[in-house]
């Protein structure tokens, strides 16, 4: 590509060709490629939308229209030689264009600016990708109805401050995660929502005097309407952002549950057995089993977290309507999504993949004193006592326990009724973790029958 042949793409404006160093910094060519089918759609789009008003001919748009699909082929076939030249992906395939058509190929500009063109083609992109992340999540999410479905009964330690806390079945752990998911999966479909409407037709930033219809190009990218004013069309990246907001909480909620799944692998835990096609060796040690992907996804939340700070920086002091600094609002969205994806499919492949060790996590479950609220609450419920010296009580059972090296089952009457008169064998009934995680009843505990309703709801949201 000559500098001539550049200069006619920016016009007669410019006498000579752009600097190396210039056309380094300025070219988006190396990244924005990645946008090609939907700028040859919105340019498909926009080509009929101009027959249809009379602004060019049927004969053009035709010819506009086949050519650009001939482009979009080579591109995707591998053939396309891309040039830096040319800068971007706009002037890229416009350029291609002329030489498979000719003439008409000068006509498919009309009424169309490359700033309306770029963010017609990153919100189509960004909502492709969106999309793309509901799918990833629904699936994570079955995969995770699945483990708590078969494991409703199962029983293992509830941790605050990862110290054990209360009796949990594993069915309920799985649905925290559900809910995590799915409030991720609200944001995603929140964000595609407000990002669906089309700046095609805002051309540079005031609009055209060519009599476009908005609508019909809208309406052909499956936006749900034009954006309302063009000054905004052009400057916004608000749709980016969100997916970067959504992406980020995603990605922690990701790394939170790759953090239990590393404890709970380990030898000292003994929770549950990664399989192999989700986990490394050792160079050295031969009996190592390591949980990469996990780790690998934990660490995910650095890359998309500095993508949303990234793009943030860039936005901040951007006055309207578009500036060059934009150009570089691609590359870290890009970056994210495609680890997103990656984190979420890794994920879904793992929880499908786990195995629970069901002796384990019963016997995690019944140590560290876990059931000492449940004693707590028979003290209330059964003795009448206020819960402040219930829980008075209790604590000095745990001390007893823990002097003779047992756990509070372990405690014989008298030992309770040393502390305690008024307990009764009664109380036996209620240390037992499988009696205290059935005692759970209430809306969103832990009790199995919770569980397995809460369960069948969810399948059915999805099914819906």
């Amino acid at each position: 590509m000559t500098d001539s042949q550049a200069n006619q793409m920016w016009g007669g404006r410019f006498a000579e060709g752009p600097d190396a160093i210039m056309e380094a910094i300025n070219a988006s060519i190396g990244f924005d490629q990645r946008l090609a089918r939907q700028d040859i759609e919105g340019s498909r789009a926009h080509a009929a939308m101009l027959a249809a008003q009379g602004i060019i001919t049927d004969k053009d748009a035709e010819a506009i229209r086949e050519g650009l699909l001939t482009v979009l082929s080579e591109i995707e076939g591998g053939s396309f030689q891309f040039s830096t030249a040319l800068e971007d992906i706009h002037m890229n395939v416009e350029a291609r264009l002329k030489e498979v058509i000719g003439e008409p190929a000068g006509r498919l500009h009309t009424g169309r600016s490359r700033n309306d063109q770029v963010a017609t083609d990153f919100r189509l992109w960004v909502r492709d990708q969106a999309d793309a992340a509901i799918g990833g999540l629904e699936a994570l999410i079955r995969a995770l109805l699945t483990q708590a479905e078969e494991g409703a009964d199962w029983v293992m330690p509830g941790f605050t401050h990862l110290q054990t806390a209360q009796p949990v079945t594993w069915g309920h752990h799985m649905m925290a995660y559900v809910e995590m998911f799915s409030r991720d999966l609200g944001r995603f479909t929140d964000a595609r929502k407000r990002m669906n409407e089309s700046p095609l037709g805002a051309a540079a930033l005031a609009g055209t005097s060519f009599p476009l219809d908005r609508q019909m190009t809208a309406e052909a990218l499956g936006f749900d309407r034009p954006c309302a004013n063009s000054l905004d069309a052009v400057s916004d990246r608000d749709f980016a952002l969100e997916f970067l907001g959504a992406a980020s909480i995603c990605a922690m909620h990701l790394s939170r549950f790759a953090e239990e799944l590393v404890i709970w692998s380990s030898a000292q835990f003994r929770f549950v057995a990664l399989s192999d096609r989700f986990s490394t060796g050792s160079s050295i040690m031969p009996q190592k089993k390591n949980p990469d992907a996990a780790e690998l996804i934990r660490a995910k939340i650095g890359r998309i977290f500095g993508a949303n700070v990234a793009l943030m920086t860039v936005m901040k002091g951007l006055p309207l309507a578009y500036s060059k600094d934009m150009q570089e609002d691609k590359e870290q969205v890009f970056d994210a999504a495609d680890n997103l994806m990656l984190a979420l499919a890794a994920m879904t492949g793992m929880v499908s993949d786990m195995k629970a060790n069901v002796p384990a996590l019963e016997a995690a479950a019944g140590a560290g004193f876990s059931t000492a609220t449940d004693l707590a609450d028979w003290l209330v419920r059964v003795l009448g006592m206020p819960f402040r010296d219930a829980h008075h009580v209790t604590g000095s059972l745990v001390a007893k326990a823990e002097g003779q090296g047992c756990d509070l089952p372990d405690l014989t009457l008298a030992d309770m009724q040393a502390v305690e008169p008024r307990i009764t064998e009664e109380v036996f009934g209620v240390l037992g973790v499988h009696n205290s995680v059935a005692s759970r009843m209430s809306y969103g505990g832990t009790a199995p029958e919770r569980v397995r309703e809460q369960v069948a709801a969810w399948k059915a949201r999805l099914d819906d």
